[in-house]
Formats: C-alpha cells, sequence, structure tokens
C-alpha cells in the first residue's frame, strides 16, 4: 500500500549530551542510500579519530525496509539498537546517527549506556529539522470573480496551500491537495460555487512545509 505522507529528516543537526564525565555526541544526517550512510559513518569516524566509540544506526525507505546499527566496541545492544530504536520510535525515514562517545573514566553499565545513546540521539533529534512529506495533487481551479471569495474561505477553512493565484480576466488557482482529500475539496469547491468553477486534476507531487515555507520534493 502506497503511503501518503512519510516524516523525513531534512536537514540533519548535532547535540551534544554529558553522563558521568562521558561525552556523547550525536551526528544526523539525511541519507537516502546504504552508500551514502556509509560514506556519513566513515566522515565522522574521520572526524572524531581520538574518541574510543563512534556507535550508529540509520534507517532507509518508506517502511523502513533497510536499517543497520553497530555498537561498535560497547557492550553487544546497548549502543546501536537502542539508537535505532530511538529513529523507529519517532517513525524518522532516511537519516542516519552516528554517537561519537569520549569516555570519562566512569562505568556506565548497560543500563546507563542505553539512556546515554538513546538519550543523545533524542537531543540530535530535537536540534534536527524533520518535516512531514506528503502525497498530493495539484489542483488547478478556474473560476470568474464572483466564485473568489467562496473559493479563499473553502481553502482556508480546509488549511489547503494556495502555490499560485493569476488573475486575469479569470482567476486560477493552484492548490497542493492532500491525495486522500482531493476527492472532498473537489466536491465542496463545486457545492459551494454551484458548479460554477472549473477544476482540473493536474501532476502528483510530494511536499512538505517547515517554518510556513512550502517545500517541493
Amino acid at each position: 500500500m502506497a503511503l501518503d505522507s512519510v516524516k523525513i529528516l531534512y536537514k540533519g543537526g548535532t547535540a551534544e549530551i554529558e553522563v558521568k564525565k562521558s561525552r556523547f555526541i550525536a551526528n544526523l544526517k539525511p541519507v537516502e542510500s546504504e552508500e551514502e550512510a556509509a560514506a556519513f559513518i566513515a566522515e565522522i569516524k574521520k572526524k572524531y579519530w581520538d574518541a574510543r566509540h563512534n556507535c550508529q544506526a540509520f534507517t532507509i525507505g518508506m517502511n523502513h525496509e533497510l536499517t543497520r546499527c553497530s555498537d561498535d566496541g560497547e557492550p553487544a545492544q546497548t549502543a546501536g539498537r537502542p539508537m535505532l530504536d530511538v529513529l523507529l520510535g519517532e517513525d524518522v525515514h532516511n537519516v542516519c546517527v552516528v554517537v561519537t562517545r569520549y569516555f570519562g573514566g566512569t562505568l556506565l553499565g548497560t543500563g546507563g549506556l542505553v539512556r546515554a545513546y538513546s538519550g543523545a540521539v533524542k537531543e540530535g533529534l530535537a536540534a534536527s529539522e524533520i518535516v512531514e512529506k506528503k502525497r498530493a495533487f495539484e489542483m488547478k481551479i478556474v473560476t470568474d470573480y464572483t466564485g473568489i471569495g467562496k473559493i479563499q474561505y473553502i481553502l482556508g477553512q480546509e488549511n489547503m496551500t494556495v502555490l499560485d493565484s493569476v488573475y486575469t480576466d479569470k482567476v486560477e488557482f493552484s492548490v497542493l491537495v492532500p491525495v486522500a482529500e482531493y476527492d472532498g475539496l473537489e466536491k465542496k469547491i463545486t457545492e459551494g460555487t454551484s458548479g460554477g468553477a472549473k477544476i482540473g486534476k493536474g501532476d502528483e507531487v510530494w511536499y512538505g512545509t517547515l517554518n510556513k515555507e512550502v517545500i517541493l520534493f
């Protein structure tokens, strides 16, 4: 079944936490292939070459088809898997995270390590930009001037994204409509303008919003 929306890492971030003098530095990056993830992991390992551990996790694909994680020398299941669990729990796709640990001299125990690595990833996600990517159709609406007010009212009520509006002897709106809402909106506009508006279905697109700005993918 095709998904109509998916949360992706749009822009990676960096965050650091300290637990009993051990430093945990999380770096995140958007990735779309295993090769991209491997290149990012190698880049971070090179940058923090003197660190005790560079643990990693990534998930790729609309349905998390490809996931990998590594404890990089930490006790089994205390780093990579908890890091991956945070990504899957937040349901963020196409993301690679590396958590670098500089050892502070105090052993944290398995529970402490799990909490530290999970916590670093959560802070890293909070420092990143995550966008919900939605599948939509571009709807073209052509109306005469008597229909403008009603159409603008309906678009506002339904919280639709207007890409463009052109005013000539007629008015043409170009609107992004989430796939599942297309038929309902078409019906509302047709009824609201008593059939006076011409509506055409355009291309299927993926889009998201960040800080009220529309991003087309």
